[in-house]
Parts: structure tokens; C-alpha cells; sequence
């Protein structure tokens, strides 16, 4: 119920707000004819107010930009992947699992989820290479545990190494801290 009622009752009043607008902006369009041509202006500026919302209640707007935002991903993949892969950040674009506001958008959304899948697809079925951390024999000896440990004892032994090693504590270290949670990421 939650979220999506809650977008449906807002989407609903800002039209019927726009409508309300657009309708003022109508009868002050005829009265500016009837009376004094200078009420034309106002009436404009509730048409326009009147556009903007509805354009907004429609999702078309949110729909823009993210095609905006999509294009642009698109335009600097090649040259600002090298350097956001490093450091993410600024200008490192949307994340493949991005989507619009509301849960609107068109096919370039569906497109963005449909390739994030299968780059998540990838990397899952990619054997681990050197640089991906421990092996799992090096991650128990990491913990502290042996060979057999259940995934209890591992998330023990983790949470007691992480106590000992983090590095805003006394005698903490930032490398073995690193090394405790590549050895926990890769036996769980």
C-alpha cells in the first residue's frame, strides 16, 4: 500500500490542480478578450503553470530526464569508465540499477535493468582471479578458524576480528581490516 498509494493520490491532485489552472486560465483568456487585453498575461501564466504541472503528474518529465541522464552515461562511457571505476564520484554517471522517479520511464529504463542483470549475470559466472582476494583456505587462516567452520562461526570469528582490527580503535589497522573483510566476503 505504502509508497505507490502515495504516488498514485499525489499524481492525481497536482492534475487536478493543472486542471483547475488550465480552466482559470480559459475564463481569464475570454474575459482579457471581453475586458482589457492586459489580463491576457495572466491568463498565459496559468496556462503555463497549468502545462508544467500536468507535465510533471504525466511522468513524462521524469521520463525525460532520465533519457537525458541515460544519453549522457552513454556519451561518457568510454572515457569516464576508467576513471570512476577507481574512485566513483562525481560525473560517474547512473548506476546500471537506476530507474526513473516513481517507477516511470519507457524502455530506456527496462533497457538499463535488462543490461544490469546481465552484467550481474557476468560476474557471477567469472572464475576468481588472483587479484580478487584470499583463497578460501587464506580466509580461514585470516579468521582464525579452520577448514570446517560452519557460516556461524565464520560470522563470529568476523565480527570478533573486526572489533580487534578496525581502525578507528587502539592498535586498529587499516590493510588487516581490509583483509578480515575480504576474507569474510569470500566464505560467505
Amino acid at each position: 500500500m505504502g509508497t505507490q498509494s502515495t504516488d498514485v493520490d499525489h499524481d492525481r491532485l497536482i492534475t487536478g490542480i493543472a486542471v483547475a489552472l488550465a480552466g482559470c486560465a480559459v475564463v481569464l483568456t475570454v474575459l482579457a478578450f471581453v475586458y482589457n487585453l492586459a489580463i491576457l498575461a495572466v491568463a498565459a501564466g496559468l496556462g503555463a503553470a497549468a502545462y508544467f504541472m500536468w507535465y510533471q503528474a504525466s511522468g513524462r518529465l521524469a521520463t525525460r530526464i532520465y533519457q537525458s541522464v541515460e544519453k549522457r552515461a552513454r556519451q561518457n562511457n568510454g572515457r569516464e569508465r576508467a576513471r570512476t571505476r577507481e574512485t566513483g564520484g562525481f560525473g560517474a554517471g547512473p548506476r546500471e540499477e537506476w530507474t526513473a522517479p516513481g517507477g516511470r520511464g519507457g524502455q530506456g529504463r527496462q533497457r538499463a535493468g535488462q543490461q544490469g542483470q546481465r552484467q550481474r549475470q557476468r560476474q557471477r559466472r567469472r572464475p576468481p582471479s588472483a587479484n580478487d582476494g584470499p583463497s578460501r583456505s587464506e580466509a580461514y587462516r585470516i579468521l582464525g578458524l579452520d577448514t570446517d567452520a560452519d557460516d556461524a562461526a565464520v560470522k563470529r570469528a568476523y565480527r570478533q576480528k573486526v572489533k580487534e582490527v578496525h581502525p578507528d580503535t587502539d592498535g586498529g589497522d587499516e590493510e588487516t581490516f581490509k583483509k578480515v573483510n575480504a576474507a569474510y566476503e569470500r566464505l560467505t
